[in-house]
């Protein structure tokens, strides 16, 4: 076969397909046409690698092929069912296939918090180094308990997301890392029982309990998932198991992403307990009932809707047809 005579018979419909691979919008004509070109490049692509195989030539043609499959079939517009489905299958699975990682993550936090709580609260002198007795005074009486309601509360529940979105998505982005999430988690539990210490050494445990539950149930847990999404991120290149290292930090940083997307849901609604009903003149127990109840219903979500959705076989990762697009090479 002549190379050179099918290089200049052919071109002009390569650019054509190229050129409507790159076009963001196809009429029905083109649709056609992008189809119809598509099958002439693969005829083509054949017919060189079986006669004359010149590697330029058909990684050129696989390039043409790969990006006229990304446009027919890769190009998705907006629709309410896709988050549906992300929200009822993809972010529970995601949550219930990591919930080891999270759960584990969680109880650590717990028990070192409650431990260096405990130990500051019988050791006093450790808080003077970091606060004076009027700062300590102040933060007991009055700072702790106006901090919720200081601010107009749709403006504080924006605040406060927004806050709470960047400590996650810290957890997620550097866990990577491995140590910066241990970092991130530290400052938090260690300012709430340096903080809750405080409070119960001033008789004040009441006011801290019924203030930080409503709403620290739900955001802390939120935190924790983060980090323990963040920590499997980690640990996916250093233990890859069966896969490459690339390719098992490529899964789950597909299934981090979806996690930190959904958390932000999770972190609104608790922005919003936090602003209203928080603060609000509701009797502390029907606050803190607020704040179970929202955490209760996050855990029968997880394990109900995620332990049904891994069943059938959902990860939380994209779909294997979208996970890349690999032109065919020779060999």
């Amino acid at each position: 076969m002549d190379l050179d005579a099918l290089v200049a018979r052919r071109r002009a419909g390569w650019e054509r397909l190229a050129t409507l691979s790159r076009q963001r919008r196809l009429g029905g004509a083109e649709s056609d046409e992008l189809l119809d070109g598509y099958q002439r490049v693969a005829t083509d692509l054949s017919t060189v690698r079986s006669t004359a195989p010149d590697p330029s030539l058909v990684t050129h043609l696989s390039g043409l092929l790969a990006g006229a499959r990304l446009r027919s079939s890769g190009t998705r517009t907006f629709s309410w069912d896709l988050v549906g489905r992300f929200f009822v299958e993809d972010f529970p699975a995601a949550l219930y296939r990591l919930r080891h990682w999270w759960i584990i993550t969680a109880l650590a936090n717990v028990v070192v918090g409650f431990a260096l709580g405990t130990w500051l609260y019988y050791n006093p002198v450790i808080e003077n180094t970091l606060l004076s007795s009027v700062e300590v005074q102040q933060l007991v009486q009055s700072d702790f308990e106006s901090y919720y309601s200081e601010n107009a509360a749709s403006s504080f529940a924006t605040q406060v997301w927004v806050n709470n979105a960047w400590v996650a998505a810290q957890c997620i982005v550097f866990g990577v890392l491995g140590l910066p999430v241990i970092y991130v988690l530290w400052q938090n539990i260690s300012n709430v029982a340096i903080i809750g210490s405080l409070m119960h050494q001033h008789g004040r445990a009441d006011v801290f309990w019924g203030l930080l539950t409503p709403h620290g149930l739900l955001e802390l847990t939120a935190v924790f998932v983060a980090a323990g999404v963040g920590l499997r991120l980690f640990w996916a290149w250093v233990a890859p198991g069966p896969r490459t290292r690339i390719s098992s930090l490529a899964h789950e940083g597909r299934t981090a992403a979806g996690v930190a997307l959904g958390l932000i849901v999770v972190l609104l609604v608790s922005g919003l307990i936090e602003a209203f009903v928080t603060p609000s003149p509701l009797p502390t127990w029907a606050r803190v009932g607020i704040g179970v109840l929202a955490l209760g219903l996050f855990v029968l979500y997880v394990f109900t809707l995620g332990r049904s959705a891994v069943r059938r076989g959902i990860t939380g990762d994209v779909e294997a047809s979208l996970e890349a697009h690999e032109a065919p090479t020779v060999g």
